[in-house]
């Protein structure tokens, strides 16, 4: 089809123009209501500098206060998503509206979004008010935070599942755990381990904000940290829990390469080391793609967050 004379492709219409400039003047609008300037932004940076000199190098000098807030943090993140992960896995299963009625999948979606409506660190300050200072109400905070994250996406997973796989297990008699065993899970699992590996991540970064009010982990050593104006040992702490998340996502990986592409441990560290040799690649197979929509879902969540 020929364009007619005049047109310009891909032009914007006036619609996106005009939302486009009322973004920008309300943009404007809001840095000026919330005392934002220029002036406040050179002068925070002086003071960044100073900060960051102060960080280093870093004290790793206490490595029993270091240490013992860390196991604390990795034992909350790994209690939580274990809790976690196995409440929302029926959670987001009731509330999957293309396998249950309305009355079974409202409430269960309802649950969901109650999960999800504070943030972790609102509700770790509700369970130290309610259980005391410690790990316990940061276990239960994240706890919460985990229903909500797992139980929303499982439920999205299952609900663009193909019913045909669902049906032709069904015609054949079988029984609605079997169903759900031989045509949902099949085709969810791989974005549940990718909704699973995520979540501990996201629990072990979590682990330290709740600590800060008081809910167990390494949050309340860095907060004393920051108190005592002791940066060099702040700066300690935060590269320590760099590297632990840098070792989850290495983690991470091991998992999936377990779970979805059926690979042994010395196959998974061949791979690797040619990789490193420039030899060859990794071993490749559907992990990828599998998992993509699991990475899209887990960004699109955090967006909503």
């Amino acid at each position: 089809m020929i364009p007619q004379r005049g047109a310009r492709p891909f032009a914007l219409s006036g619609r996106v123009k005009a939302g486009a400039v009322l973004l920008l003047l309300y943009t404007l609008y809001a840095g000026a209501q919330l005392d934002f300037s220029w002036n406040r932004f050179e002068t925070g940076l002086g003071h960044a500098s100073t900060f960051l000199a102060r960080m280093f190098p870093p004290n790793f000098e206490k490595p029993a206060t270091l240490w013992k807030g860390i196991a604390e943090s990795l034992e909350i993140a790994v209690l939580a998503s274990v809790l976690g992960i196995a409440c929302a896995l029926p959670v987001g299963l009731l509330g999957a509206r293309n396998l249950m009625p309305a009355w079974v999948s409202w409430p269960a979606r309802a649950l969901v979004a109650l999960c999800r409506a504070l943030h972790p660190v609102i509700v770790a300050i509700l369970f130290v008010k309610a259980v005391g200072f410690g790990a316990l109400a940061g276990i239960l905070a994240l706890t919460v935070a985990s229903i909500g994250f797992i139980g929303k996406l499982f439920t999205e997973a299952i609900e663009e599942i193909s019913l045909k796989q669902v049906e032709a297990v069904r015609a054949t008699g079988a029984s609605f755990g079997n169903v759900l065993a031989f045509g949902v899970l099949p085709q969810v699992f791989a974005r549940f381990i990718g909704f699973a590996t995520y979540q501990f991540d996201s629990n072990l970064r979590n682990s330290t904000m709740v600590g800060i009010v008081g809910a167990g982990g390494v949050g309340g050593t860095l907060f004393s940290a920051f108190q005592r104006f002791d940066y060099d040992f702040v700066s300690a702490i935060l590269l320590t829990l760099i590297a632990i998340i840098m070792l989850g996502e290495i983690l991470a990986g091991f998992v999936r390469a377990v779970f979805l592409d059926n690979l042994g441990f010395d196959r998974i560290l061949q791979g690797r080391f040619a990789g490193a040799r420039g030899l060859g690649s990794a071993p490749t197979s559907n992990t990828g793609l599998n998992t993509r929509g699991a990475t899209a879902a887990t960004r699109k969540a955090e967006a909503d967050e």
